[in-house]
Order: structure tokens, then sequence, then C-alpha cells
């Protein structure tokens, strides 16, 4: 089953126009990864697909509903959760009170609060502290959390290992698999390694366009096309 459908989405920003008849389908479950080159319009996809900045009409479709023309706010009501390439996190807030602010009645539901713990042990750890004083990886643990404390249907994620730790790294992708199973995820990713480990189907975008769709497993094993569409070798 579809879950989100991209079709010939169109973006522009300002008088340079970005995207190109944009075009991938991202199945229920699991994760799906978008790669590509700095520049080639990842994150501009995932905004775009999230209402902040506006897509062409009718380009993108969630559960099989016309959201193109949504407000980021009504598009986050019907399921969908965003965590940007800079976290979005509150520094000046605890770890409690940030994850507060993203529930929908101001409290916790204490199963899913039960499962971050599990996922994120160092969110329990550091439940006090401000974020400001999180490390890195910490501070990108409560990003993710933030979009699955409430259920989400759909998770856009941006870059969440840029500058981690590789033991950091580890731990994302242990608790991406296990987020999979009940949320699907849509990944935008430069770490081919980290991305490979996850994504059950991908596509490469360039300059704006859609280059390549198809399976992880299938692209992982053509060091030839890695090459040509990204310069990385598996």
């Amino acid at each position: 089953m579809t879950l989100l459908s991209v079709n010939q989405m169109k973006t522009s920003i300002g008088q340079y126009h970005v995207l190109h008849d944009v075009t991938f389908d991202v199945p229920e479950g699991g994760v799906f990864v978008l790669l590509g080159r700095n520049g080639a319009g990842k994150t501009t996809t995932l905004r775009s697909i999230m209402g902040l900045w506006t897509p062409s009409a009718n380009s993108v479709h969630f559960k099989g509903e016309d959201i193109s023309g949504l407000h980021a706010s009504d598009i986050a009501r019907k399921g969908i959760a965003f965590v940007p390439e800079n976290m979005g996190v509150f520094g000046g807030l605890t770890v409690e009170e940030n994850l507060v602010l993203a529930t929908a009645k101001g409290k916790f539901d204490a199963t899913r609060l039960k499962r971050i713990y599990q996922l994120f042990p160092a969110l329990e750890q550091f439940w006090t502290k401000q974020a400001w004083s999180l490390s890195g990886g910490q501070k990108q643990m409560l990003a993710v959390a933030r979009a699955i404390i409430e259920p989400r249907a759909l998770i856009l994620i941006d870059e969440p290992t840029k500058g981690l730790a590789p033991s950091i790294i580890d731990a994302m992708a242990e608790a991406f698999l296990e987020i999979g199973e009940t949320t699907t995820i849509l990944l935008v990713e430069q770490n081919f390694n980290f991305a490979k480990r996850l994504g059950r189907d991908m596509a490469v975008i360039d300059d704006g366009r859609i280059v390549h769709t198809g399976t992880m497993a299938g692209f992982a094993a053509d060091t030839a096309l890695q090459e040509q569409l990204l310069s990385l070798s598996a």
C-alpha cells in the first residue's frame, strides 16, 4: 500500500526553480531513503511535503488525500512529523518540556513514553536537563522522540547522522529499525553505509529531479550505479 505519493512535484523558492517534476511513492511501513549529493534538492523535497515550502498543486498525496495546498500545521495533524536537519529542539527547555510541547494535550501517554525510554535511554537519564547541555547525538535522539511521542503514520527525517560519532550512529540505526516496524520513515541521508542498513526502498535525487528509484538491496549491490549517481562506493 502506498502511504505517500509525490507526483511531478515542482517547488520554486523566490525566483529559483528548485524541484522539477519530482516523483516517487513511499510504501507503508519500514524506511524509504532519499539519497543525493549536497544541493540536489533533498531537504527542499521534505520541506515541500511538509508544507514549509509550497509545492505545485495536486502533487503530494498522503493516504490518497491531496495535501499539497495545506499549511504545515494541518499536515502535522494528519499524522506526519518532521525532524529537520537542525533538530528543532528548544535549548532553553528541559528534555521533559521539549517532549510535553510535542504532545497533543500537554500530557504523556505512559506506554509511548516508556517506548521512548527504551529506544533512547539517555533521555530518561537527562530528563530534567536543558536541551542545550545535551550532546549532538542526544539532541538528535530528543528530536526523533518529539516526532514519535504522539502516534504518527509518517516521519520525515533530514540527515540525522550529520556530525555524529559512529557509536551514536549505530544506536540511531537500531532505533530507526524498531520505529520503522510501526511507523513509516522517509529518510534523507548522505551517509550511504547508514542508509543501506535501513532502507527497503529508495530514490536518488539530482539537480531537483529523481534520477533513480528501486530497492535498496538492488542499489547497494550496484557499485557502478552508486559511483554514477552519488560519487560513492559501497
